[in-house]
């Protein structure tokens, strides 16, 4: 609709309206000191095919933008300020009128590369507001220490771990999964470059987008915290300086580490400690010495490599699971892994909108199933052994009896006949799924 100002304008969204274009559109924010690169970016955008958006607010009503309408952009109006503000009225207008997702360009003095950031928004699948790929630097190359904060409804808390993070990194990337609050705009006005998922997708799915992110951005260091203020983001340093130190792929941060005063309540302490033996026991590694200590803290580093083997996965699990997940790859790509002491906070408001007990149920329900799966000899022979040898004894014992007696016991004959059977199966199923497995890890390696 026309403005009393002379260009048009985007009403509110209409809830459901359907994608009417193949690409996204392209979304800005004008300013007073942005007027010519305000018009470059609507000529360039325009150029390669796409609808522009340009938020505007009442002090920002500048020739550039009425100039700007007339070259085709819609300008949403938008009050009250704020990056965050208008990074989500961009988003919502893109979405009432029909376009399949928004390029938020927050950084004008810099030239997009459009055929890259359309293969980088078709790559996003399911993302409906991405970051542009910048020309000539490899995505807007960032390099160092990237923090990366997976959140769902962390408004209230949000904000504070960006600012906090950012004093110990060189960008934080915040992973908004699908928030019914303002968690995208309170990170985007504290200084976080914000990806958001279309709804919530779990824990696995931020992880991915957060590894997918830092390849593209060729970082150094990647390191993942929590949005609800439990990690402390000053830990972020101690993590990274381990890795340079040992050259690790991954450094944990760790609550059962030699020193570490423990906050941890009794009950998730006792917890932590089955699935910490579990996911242990399902690698293979029977030395306690050799474990990893803590193996479901979120506060991690990674390394390049290991940032580019983790994008590069199709799937990190789902449910608070992903964390278990990841130090399975670690283990198959023979990843050295570090570990540094550190404090959880408990106490703040809101920890964890996941119930413990349920969430411990998963772990352990999913461990066994890895284990199942990944050690059919320890699962399977294992215990098949022992029963063969059980009905073996009931074997002997009858036979025996019957030397006494004369009378052969047909009860205990059948019953030594059933376990020998029955352990003699289960060893030949979990050989059979052995060699099924290394042929397969095989046949991975080929391809």
């Amino acid at each position: 609709m026309a403005s009393e100002d002379g260009f048009d304008s985007v009403d509110a969204p209409t809830p459901g309206q359907s994608t009417r274009f193949e690409k996204p559109a392209i979304g800005a924010v004008a300013t007073t000191d942005n007027a010519d690169q305000i018009v470059r970016f609507v000529l360039r955008g325009t150029q390669f095919g796409h609808g522009v958006l340009i938020a505007c607010g009442p002090e920002s009503e500048t020739d550039a933008v009425r100039f700007a309408s007339r070259l085709g952009a819609d300008i949403v109006p938008v009050e009250g300020g704020g990056g965050g503000n208008s990074r989500a009225r961009l988003a919502d207008a893109a979405s009432s009128l029909g376009y399949p997702g928004l390029v938020f360009c927050d950084r004008l003095d810099e030239w997009v590369d459009y055929s890259a950031t359309l293969v980088h928004f078709e790559e996003r699948e399911g993302t409906f507001t991405v970051a542009p790929v910048l020309e000539g630097d490899g995505r807007g190359k960032i390099g160092g220490v990237l923090v990366a904060i997976p959140a769902f409804n962390e408004a209230d808390t949000i904000g504070a771990v960006v600012v906090a993070a950012r004093a110990n990194a060189d960008a934080v990337l915040v992973i908004d999964d699908g928030s019914e609050d303002d968690t995208a705009i309170e990170a985007a006005e504290a200084g976080a470059i914000v990806v958001e998922h279309e709804g919530n997708k779990g824990y696995g799915a931020a992880l991915q987008t957060a590894f997918e992110e830092a390849e593209t951005r060729l970082v150094d260091h990647l390191v993942t915290l929590d949005g609800d203020g439990q990690h402390d983001p000053s830990d972020v340093g101690r993590l990274v300086e381990r890795q340079r130190e040992t050259g690790a792929n991954l450094v944990i941060g760790s609550r059962f580490a030699d020193g570490v005063r423990s906050t941890i309540p009794p009950y998730r302490k006792f917890g932590l400690g089955v699935v910490n033996v579990l996911t242990n026991l399902s690698f293979g590694v029977l030395r306690a010495d050799s474990w990893v200590r803590d193996t479901q803290c979120g506060l991690r580093a990674y390394d390049r490599e290991a940032i580019r083997e983790l994008a590069s996965t199709e799937s990190l699990g789902d449910h608070m699971s992903a964390s278990t997940d990841i130090l399975y790859h670690a283990h198959r790509l023979g990843f050295n892994v570090e570990e540094v002491g550190v404090v959880v906070d408990y106490d703040v408001d809101d920890a964890s909108t996941i119930n413990p007990l349920s969430h411990g149920y998963v772990l352990v329900m999913n461990l066994l199933n890895t284990i199942e799966r990944e050690r059919p000899l320890v699962v399977l022979s294992l215990p098949g052994s022992f029963v063969t040898l059980t009905g073996f004894g009931f074997g002997y014992w009858g036979v025996a009896s019957y030397v006494e007696s004369g009378n052969l016991e047909i009860e205990i004959a059948l019953i030594a006949l059933f376990f020998i059977l029955t352990g003699f199966l289960t060893v030949f199923t979990g050989v059979i799924l052995h060699s099924l497995n290394g042929y397969f890890d095989q046949l991975r390696d080929f391809i």
